[in-house]
């Protein structure tokens, strides 16, 4: 029997494989479905702060329209405003609270946010209803031409919620930075216990015969992992928390894969969907094969080997596959 043991975000974990957050973690059922499948620990279905603010501007916006519920003197909209958030913060609460009583693997709290205010309570309220960790996904998108400290924004967001909570809190970040890896460096130096790489944005598409903009694919596919792979042996031995590798991961050997590059764990969510719960099953049984084949008796014993031997030098992450390719035109 190998040992797949790994610890992430201080937290104890079975193995690496840990279920992304997506509608699978949204509800107890699917919980618990993913639990006995063998994830490690499950990342709950992100909380949006849109979701939240917009669903309280349209229940103020039909309130101001009725004179018996709105007058310029009136509390309504202030209870409103209050009662809806509360009531949304309140379900997902309870799901926490809930997870925790029915299964023993490790719940992490999601918070997909976009600002640095108006969510922050929630994190603490989190950490109340029993979650281990908490994720924030940081979802601040490259095309936002208004705000000018966009990187800044991380920085503040990150040191507000480490100011309420005390559990381990990791960020969830997308790759387009100015300079990436001097970005992803100082943030795993803000305190964070580990980082999520990377987020992955909607698809477009364009429809032709419409001529309209539509949704490409939802779910990752395995030529996804290659941007995550490379910045995780880049960066694997040069950040001061945590790495999870997230995106294009379906198979053991693209887990196996990102354990030689450094991760420390590993986030699947659209193999679940193709495949169901059991394929985290399928996972680990190739890991335990390889291991043997390899001669490896624990996870510690090969994470980071890849990006160990080429420590001094990332630059090969990104020439190998032109040099390889360009080296066999004739």
């Amino acid at each position: 029997m190998k040992d797949l043991s790994t610890e992430y975000l201080g937290l104890k974990l079975k193995n690496p494989v840990l279920a992304a957050s997506s509608g699978l973690t949204g509800n107890l059922d699917g919980i618990k479905t993913l639990e006995k499948g063998g994830v490690a620990a499950v990342v709950l279905k992100s909380i949006f702060e849109e979701e939240i603010l917009l669903e309280t501007s349209r229940h103020l916006s039909e309130a101001e329209k009725d004179p018996m519920i709105y007058s310029s003197l009136s509390e309504t909209l202030d209870y409103i405003d209050r009662h809806i958030r509360e009531d949304n913060l309140g379900k997902y609460l309870e799901l926490i609270s809930e997870a925790k009583k029915s299964v023993q693997i490790p719940i992490i709290g999601s918070i997909n946010c976009v600002s640095n205010e108006d969510w922050m309570h929630f994190a603490k309220k989190m950490e109340d209803a029993g979650a281990d960790a908490l994720e924030l996904n940081l979802f601040l998108h490259p095309a936002d031409f208004q705000n000018k400290d966009f990187e800044k924004a991380y920085f503040r967001i990150i040191e507000k919620v480490l100011e309420k909570v005390s559990i381990p809190v990791a960020i969830k970040i997308s790759k387009y930075f100015t300079r990436l890896g001097l970005t992803v460096k100082a943030l795993s130096e803000s305190g964070v216990s580990g980082m999520v790489l990377f987020n992955r944005f909607f698809t477009p598409d364009i429809d032709i015969e419409e001529i309209t903009l539509t949704g490409g694919n939802i779910l990752s596919t395995p030529q996804e992992q290659s941007e995550t792979l490379r910045w995780i042996a880049i960066m694997s031995n040069k950040v001061s928390c945590d790495l999870a590798a997230s995106t294009g991961i379906h198979t053991g050997k693209d887990v196996i894969k990102m354990l030689l590059a450094g991760a420390t764990v590993t986030q699947v969510a659209s193999t679940l969907y193709k495949n169901g719960p059991d394929q985290v099953k399928r996972i680990l049984t190739k890991m335990e094969r390889w291991m043997t084949e390899k001669g490896f008796d624990s996870v510690s014993q090969f994470r980071g080997l890849v990006s160990n031997s080429y420590e001094g030098n990332p630059a090969t992450f990104d020439r190998m596959q032109f040099m390889k390719q360009f080296s066999e035109i004739g």
